[in-house]
C-alpha cells in the first residue's frame, strides 16, 4: 500500500493514509456491480465509518421472507439425518471444566506456543521483545483471535435465526433451529472463557463486520446460507481446528472440542442446502454472482486475520502496518491458519458449484487453488477434523 510519496509522511499518518488505502482496495477490485451493490454500504459503514468500534450497539436493517410450508414435507433425507445428530449432539455450556485455573502467561501451560509468531521479524524491524513480553503479546493475539470468533458466533446466531425463517427446505428448518441453539451456546462459552479467564475483549475486526452487516440486510435466503454457512463457518471450523492443535491450555482445548463438532454440522447442512440450489435452481448470471461474491468475501477473510487491532495497541507509530502485514504473514501460526481455513473453504465452494473455470483464475492469482482438490464437508466427520 506504501508509494514514495506516502512514504514521505510520519509513521503514525502514514499508518491512517496505508488503513484508508487499504479500505479503497476493497471497492476498486469488485468486478461485478452487483456484488459492488451488496458489498459497497456494508463496506462503507465497516471500513470507513468503522460502526462497530463505537461501542454501541449496531442497528442494522434486516429484509427477507419468511418461508412458510403448510404440509410439512419430509423430502430432504441428508438434512433430516442432520437434525437426528444435532439433536443427539446438544450439550451444556457450563459441564466444561470451568474450575480450571487458567494464566494466559504461565509458559508452562501456554494459551500459543512461542513460535506461534515471528519474533525474529518484528526483531528485523527493530521491535525486541523480552521474554515477559513476548508471552504478554502471545495472550493478545491468542485473545484478539477469540474476540473475532466470539463476535462470529453472534453474526452466526442472527443469521442462522433469519435462515431458519427463510430456507425452502423444511427438514432444514429443524435442522436450523438447532443451529440457532448451537450458536447461542457459542456465543455463551466464547463470552464467558473472554470474561472470566482471559478478562480482554477486542472490538470486532472491520472486515468481519463488513460480512456480517452485508449477510443481516441482504433479503435472499441462499445469500446469507452461502456467506454463513459456507464462508465465515467454514473458515471458523479452519481456525478452531488450527488452535484447538496448538493450545496447550486444558479448558480452551475442551471448549474448542465442543464446538468445533457443532460447526462440522453447521458447514455441511450449507453444502446439502446449496449444493442443489445452485447446480439447479438459479440462473447461469445469479450463479455467476454469487461466484463472484464468493471470492471477494474469501479475500476479506484472507485480510480479516491482519489483526490490526493488536497493531494499534501495541506498534501503531513504532512500525508501519505495511511491516506489520509483513509480521503477520511470516509468522507460523498465522500462515497455519490460513492455510487450514482456506483448505475447509475451497473445497465447500468447488463442492457447490461457485469454483468453476470462470473464476479459478482470481483464486490462482490469490494463491488460494492450492485447496482445490481437499474434501467438502459432508465428506470430513467431527472426529475427523478433531485428529487431523
Amino acid at each position: 500500500m506504501s508509494s514514495p510519496l506516502t512514504n514521505l509522511l510520519p509513521v503514525r499518518m502514514r499508518s491512517q493514509v496505508d488503513a484508508l488505502l487499504e479500505a479503497v482496495s476493497v471497492f476498486t477490485h469488485v468486478r461485478d456491480p452487483k456484488v459492488l451493490a451488496a458489498l459497497g454500504p456494508s463496506g462503507v459503514r465497516g471500513l470507513l465509518l468503522h460502526r462497530g468500534k463505537q461501542g454501541v450497539p449496531t442497528h442494522m436493517p434486516a429484509t427477507h421472507t419468511a418461508y412458510f410450508d403448510w404440509t410439512y414435507p419430509n423430502d430432504q433425507p441428508e438434512m433430516a439425518e442432520l437434525y437426528r445428530r444435532a439433536k443427539e449432539g446438544q450439550w451444556n455450556g457450563d459441564s466444561l471444566p470451568w474450575h480450571t485455573n487458567v494464566d494466559p502467561l504461565d509458559p508452562n501451560v501456554p494459551l500459543l506456543p512461542e513460535e506461534f509468531v515471528s519474533y525474529e521479524t518484528l526483531s528485523n524491524f527493530g521491535i525486541k521483545l523480552s521474554a515477559e513480553k513476548r508471552r504478554e503479546l502471545n495472550y493478545c493475539m491468542c485473545t484478539w483471535m477469540l474476540s473475532q470468533f466470539l463476535h462470529g458466533e453472534q453474526g452466526a446466531l442472527f443469521a442462522a435465526a433469519q435462515v431458519t425463517e427463510a430456507v425452502q427446505f423444511f427438514d432444514g428448518k429443524l435442522y436450523g433451529a438447532t443451529q440457532v441453539m448451537d450458536e447461542g451456546r457459542h456465543v455463551e462459552v466464547f463470552n464467558r472463557y473472554l470474561d472470566t479467564k482471559l478478562n480482554k475483549l477486542y472490538v470486532i475486526n472491520d472486515n468481519l463486520f463488513v460480512i456480517i452487516d452485508s449477510l443481516m440486510s441482504d433479503s435472499r435466503w441462499d445469500m446469507k446460507f452461502l456467506g454463513m454457512q459456507i464462508m465465515v463457518e467454514g473458515l471458523a471450523l479452519g481456525a478452531f481446528g488450527t488452535l484447538y492443535r496448538q493450545t496447550k491450555e486444558p479448558l480452551l482445548k475442551e471448549l474448542l472440542k465442543m464446538v468445533i463438532q457443532d460447526e462440522a454440522r453447521h458447514v455441511h447442512y450449507g453444502v446439502c442446502a446449496l449444493r442443489e440450489h445452485f447446480h439447479h435452481h438459479i440462473t447461469e448470471r445469479e450463479r455467476e454472482e454469487r461466484e463472484d461474491w464468493a471470492f471477494e468475501v474469501a479475500l476479506l477473510m484472507r485480510n480479516r486475520f491482519m489483526a490490526y487491532e493488536v497493531y494499534e495497541e501495541w506498534f501503531e507509530g513504532l512500525i508501519s502496518r505495511e511491516q506489520w502485514r509483513t509480521f503477520v504473514e511470516q509468522s507460523p501460526g498465522m500462515q497455519q491458519f490460513r492455510t487450514v481455513m482456506f483448505s475447509r473453504l475451497v473445497p465447500n465452494l468447488r463442492e457447490i458449484g461457485l469454483l468453476t473455470k470462470r473464476i479459478m483464475p482470481h483464486y490462482d492469482r490469490a494463491g488460494l487453488m492450492q485447496y482445490f482438490g481437499g474434501l467438502a464437508a459432508d465428506r470430513v466427520t467431527a472426529a475427523e477434523l478433531l485428529a487431523a
